[in-house]
């Protein structure tokens, strides 16, 4: 039995009871704590935990925490890290005034991107993924979404989710995989929509099921991609593949993203800055998770998700990096968190908990990460000493992270 015991832990942050896989409303607003405590790891998971005076005498290693604090690792629940180089020059025309939806249809934008993916091999596509996927695990990123959608051709799409794969059974990290074929229309299929909608369904989720390179399929649903109709049928197909549903919705308009993904109970529904009252009901009784994602807003200067209405309106609501060359270029998620606390309003536990148990819970694995919880992944971040919680999204480019400790063993 692998053991390692973290002992001097200033604070331990995060516990929840075993059984609570996300946290709505008021609840978000608590994070519980203990002084002074330890953690011993087991296997890769949380076995226990307690106040320092009352440390057990057991053989483990010993992983001194000097004080720090011990929370759970970033849970990101929307990533895109497997792309093919940056687009820097599309950064100075935003300088310059172009919108998102104008650099798209000059041919920027998620086709650009397609472009370069489709030159580059399977391995340079790996090598660059896995330095970002390295730099999201030293920022406390502990379990990550990684999507598809810049193939847009059945053999890229393929090739995107081979290396999601390889970067799952390379890295310490939990990686779920996301068909994210309906991202775009792609250049071969201009003005024949529908035609191409057939093409995922009919001709790249079977692929893609066959090979089991995807826990989940996506959608853009938003004005100028994919209509809820569409949407629909491709939510639809995925599920007999056993593909979890998720979207990509309200981001540019009020689109219906909403409706269709609660109609069709998807895991989570993403975006949101052009959410609507209407949508905040449609999401009340249900169990898709609003995710908002800060630093698109931050990036395009836009409007933000209506994280605080939410909340306040009882949701559950999850925080995600959405790392992506065109609108998002940074997983940076401590610097999420500090963004929905600076813009969106959120008290400090609401945005670690946005970005730990929800976003685990967006990805529905509320059950395995997230929190600190006996039985679930030991991934966790160890501080520097910081006065409280509070110092984490105050100090918004201040390094706190000593070590992170990933199944149970301390990672570079």
């Amino acid at each position: 039995m692998e053991r390692t015991i973290i002992i001097n832990i200033g604070r331990l942050a995060g516990i929840l009871p075993e059984g609570v896989t996300r946290l709505c409303g008021s609840e978000m607003a608590k994070v519980e704590t203990i002084e002074k405590a330890w953690l011993l790891a087991e296997n890769g998971r949380i076995a226990d935990f307690g106040r320092m005076d009352k440390l057990p005498d057991l053989q483990a290693e010993v992983v001194d925490a000097r004080g720090g604090t011990v929370l759970p690792a970033f849970c990101d629940s929307h990533t895109h890290i497997v792309f093919a180089d940056s687009r820097e020059d599309e950064f100075v025309d935003k300088i310059r005034g172009l919108s998102y939806e104008e650099i798209a249809k000059r041919g920027g934008g998620i086709l650009n991107s397609a472009d370069l993916l489709h030159q580059t091999s399977e391995d340079a596509l790996y090598e660059q993924a896995m330095c970002r996927a390295k730099e999201i695990m030293a920022k406390g990123t502990g379990c990550v979404e990684i999507k598809s959608g810049y193939g847009l051709s059945t053999e890229d799409e393929l090739k995107m989710l081979r290396v999601v794969r390889r970067i799952k059974e390379s890295s310490p990290m939990e990686v779920r995989a996301n068909f994210l074929g309906a991202h775009a229309v792609s250049r071969q299929y201009a003005g024949r929509q529908g035609e191409y909608v057939d093409l995922v369904i009919n001709e790249m989720m079977p692929r893609v099921a066959a090979e089991g390179l995807a826990d989940y399929v996506d959608v853009f649903c938003d004005k100028g991609f994919f209509t809820p109709e569409e949407t629909a049928r491709i939510l639809e197909a995925g599920a007999k593949y056993g593909l979890k549903g998720k979207i990509h919705g309200q981001e540019l308009a009020d689109s219906g993203g909403v409706e269709v993904a609660v109609a069709h109970k998807a895991l989570s529904v993403d975006h949101l800055e052009s959410m609507t009252d209407r949508d905040i009901e449609l999401l009340r009784d249900s169990q898709t998770m609003p995710t908002a994602l800060p630093g698109t807003s931050f990036f395009l200067n836009m409007d933000y998700a209506p994280a605080r209405k939410m909340i306040t309106s009882g949701l559950a609501v999850a925080i995600a990096s959405d790392y992506n060359p065109g609108s998002t270029p940074s997983g940076d998620m401590k610097f999420a968190v500090s963004l929905a606390c600076i813009k969106m309003r959120l008290l400090p536990e609401e945005a670690i908990n946005a970005a730990t148990i929800n976003g685990a819970a967006a990805m529905g694995l509320g059950h395995e990460a997230g929190s600190i919880t006996r039985g679930k992944l030991a991934n966790l971040i160890i501080t520097r000493p910081i006065k409280s919680l509070n110092f984490i999204p105050y100090a918004y480019t201040t390094p706190i992270i000593d070590r992170m400790v990933l199944r149970g063993k301390c990672v570079e």
